[in-house]
């Protein structure tokens, strides 16, 4: 790819490519404006049909995880974005396919080094699509909105009324480790994390 021209963006032009054969797809990270990302990716995908460019583009992806919450007893799992400000698109880079990309309302730019796109390390891929990948056979996290160190008071249960500190926390179970004092000795109870009450 060393000898390829590159056309005044410093990107392959499509000509380019006619002459060396199609290159691959790769991943890149767009920055995008925050809390937007649903709109500017559905936006994308619109264009790209549009402008029928769907041979240049892949995916488009907003990683997110699953997080269960707790309120008023209640479970309720919703989808937390893991990089708020940022989708992962793949796409063949070229003058139309950045053209259409920056041109499209509310992205701000590739991520890179002097305004050159860089594609992602697999590694980065990896890890950034992982949650995404494992989205559906991983258990949801709970949010817990409680800390290691903690002081908290239990609200119902055997040790209704103690108040301890939050020694640990799982989030695939929604389990807490409070260390509460029963007859003058530190002791660990594991608790459900709604059954007790952060303590300011």
């Amino acid at each position: 790819m060393d000898d390829t021209e590159f056309s005044h963006s410093g990107i392959p032009s499509r000509d380019d490519e006619a002459a060396q054969g199609q290159p691959e797809m790769r991943w890149y990270v767009l920055k995008v404006q925050s809390n937007r990302e649903k709109t500017i990716r559905d936006s994308l995908l619109k264009r790209i049909k549009r402008d029928g460019l769907e041979e240049y583009f892949g995916d488009v992806i907003i990683p997110t995880e699953k997080v269960v919450e707790t309120k008023g007893g209640k479970k309720r799992t919703r989808e937390q974005r893991l990089y708020p400000g940022y989708i992962m698109i793949q796409m063949i880079l070229n003058d139309e396919s950045w053209y259409l990309v920056r041109d499209t309302s509310g992205v701000g730019d590739f991520t890179g080094a002097a305004g050159k796109p860089i594609a992602m390390r697999e590694d980065e891929i990896k890890r950034m699509l992982g949650a995404e990948v494992a989205k559906d056979e991983e258990p949801a996290k709970v949010k817990i909105g409680l800390e290691v160190g903690d002081v908290v008071k239990i609200g119902e249960g055997t040790f209704e009324s103690f108040e301890g500190s939050v020694e640990g926390i799982d989030e695939s179970s929604g389990k807490i480790s409070v260390l509460i004092e029963i007859f003058g000795r530190p002791t660990p109870v594991e608790l459900e994390h709604w059954q007790v009450e952060k303590q300011s």
